[in-house]
């Protein structure tokens, strides 16, 4: 059985309107939510052993504040293809990965629409999953022993939680 996480970027900051979308960092409050899906992460034990992070500032500081909370350490790759990947640039990308648990860090619409895509069950009760909000975790199961073999539809959703619930 193989575990995915999937993570929205927390809020980032508009504050410097010059600074180029890839560059953006978090705010006050994306920064304090981050720390919480750490922390619930680690509440509901499922720490990742793989994470893989789009190179956007904003998603990088999303994992730098979750990962205190994390034990074991897991191990990161910063990948370029993620910011502002789609749902099948996101698939590819998680078809090389290696480990069992895997946190993937990216961004809207990519990551809701691939939230949506992996599962085979009916989306959660829950009225925000088509927005995505940030800082917004879908963690699902899938019935394989590699992420090679990955298929859309064969998930099944674990939970899904946002930052305002925690």
């Amino acid at each position: 059985m193989k575990r995915l996480i999937l993570v929205r970027h927390a809020k980032s900051s508009w504050d410097e309107p010059g600074i180029p979308d890839k560059d953006r960092p978090l705010n006050a409050r994306g920064r304090e939510a981050a720390k919480k899906v750490g922390r619930w992460l680690d509440e509901q034990e499922l720490a990742p052993d793989e994470v893989i992070c789009s190179s956007a500032l904003r998603c990088q500081e999303t994992w730098d504040r979750m990962a205190p909370a994390l034990k074991p350490e897991a191990s990161i790759r910063i990948e370029d293809g993620l910011y502002l990947a789609d749902e099948s640039e996101i698939l590819h990308i998680l078809k090389t990965a290696s480990g069992n648990n895997v946190l993937i860090i990216a961004h809207m619409p990519g990551i809701g629409d691939f939230a949506r895509e992996m599962r085979r069950d009916p989306p959660p009760h829950h009225e925000v999953f088509g927005k995505y909000p940030t800082g917004a975790v879908t963690v699902l199961d899938f019935n394989i022993d590699d992420w090679s073999a990955l298929l859309p539809g064969t998930g099944v959703v674990h939970s899904y939680v946002t930052p305002r619930e925690l």
